[in-house]
């Protein structure tokens, strides 16, 4: 289990090394998942690119630091990883939270992104009465008490129906998250509005969303790709929140075909 601590936090990680010259592809996890949540994905796609996971602060195996007080302290966390393992160069891959974490590394340090793949996120996600009707919800009775309304933004209604068993064990991963990480993660959403962030994003860029995602719908992640000059946007069919999950042939097949897009010299637009 590689463990490693940076900045007074310790991330649980997994680098899976590739040949040849393709940018290392990082994956930051969604809210209340660790970083099994990319484990079909990155199993179609290793050896064609390097690929590094982690659970971010608060999240999974990871400890908590001194706290979440916003998405800072999770874009410095990811920027200290890219570091130590000397990246130059690297694609971030976030979903949900993740893609906020995904555009405020950029903003902070353009120079170490290639590339974003933004999915089922947006430059604002939710209200304040929303996040804190739900931090309020959590603080009294705990994880559990919304967790069966978390699995129906996560997954389609034919997810629920056919695979039972992969549904409680992302249930379980849910309710077994640190209770300090998930909430101070959902307060570091709650005061997020990167709306003019993503209108300065100048790198390639794709936007996605499962057709029927509770959380972020399509026309938000559209949204999103709206304010982000060039970026490209599409749909995976028959998904809700979690397309790894739920549809990773479909998420690889975009992955792929937009890293295999990233020609030298066409890092920038316009």
């Amino acid at each position: 289990m590689p463990f490693v601590t940076l900045g007074g936090t310790t991330l649980h990680h997994r680098y899976v090394e590739a040949n040849g010259k393709a940018s290392p592809v990082v994956f930051i996890n969604s809210l209340g998942t660790d970083f099994r949540i990319w484990d079909d994905v990155a199993a179609r796609l290793a050896g064609e690119m390097p690929l590094l996971v982690y659970d971010k602060r608060g999240h999974g195996l990871s400890g908590n630091g001194s706290g979440v007080r916003s998405i800072d302290d999770h874009a410095d966390d990811l920027g200290a990883l890219i570091d130590h393992f000397g990246f130059s160069r690297v694609v971030l891959v976030g979903l949900s939270v993740g893609g906020m974490v995904a555009q405020r590394l950029y903003a902070r340090r353009p120079e170490i992104v290639r590339a974003l793949v933004l999915s089922d996120t947006a430059h604002k996600i939710g209200t304040a009465e929303s996040w804190n009707g739900r931090i309020a919800t959590v603080e009294r009775e705990g994880i559990e008490a919304i967790a069966d309304g978390v699995m129906k933004v996560w997954f389609t209604p034919d997810f629920h129906a056919a695979r039972a068993a992969d549904l409680s064990g992302c249930r379980n991963m849910l309710v077994r998250q640190p209770l300090p990480g998930y909430i101070g993660t959902c307060m570091a959403v709650r005061d997020a509005d990167f709306t003019e962030t993503a209108r300065r994003i100048a790198v390639p860029t794709l936007c996605m969303a499962g057709d029927q995602d509770g959380s972020t719908p399509p026309d938000l992640v559209r949204s999103l790709a709206a304010l982000i000059p060039g970026a490209r946007f599409e749909i995976i069919g028959s998904a809700g929140h979690i397309p790894c999950i739920e549809q990773p042939e479909a998420m690889v097949a975009l992955i792929r075909d937009f890293v295999a897009s990233l020609a030298p010299g066409a890092e920038t637009h316009g």
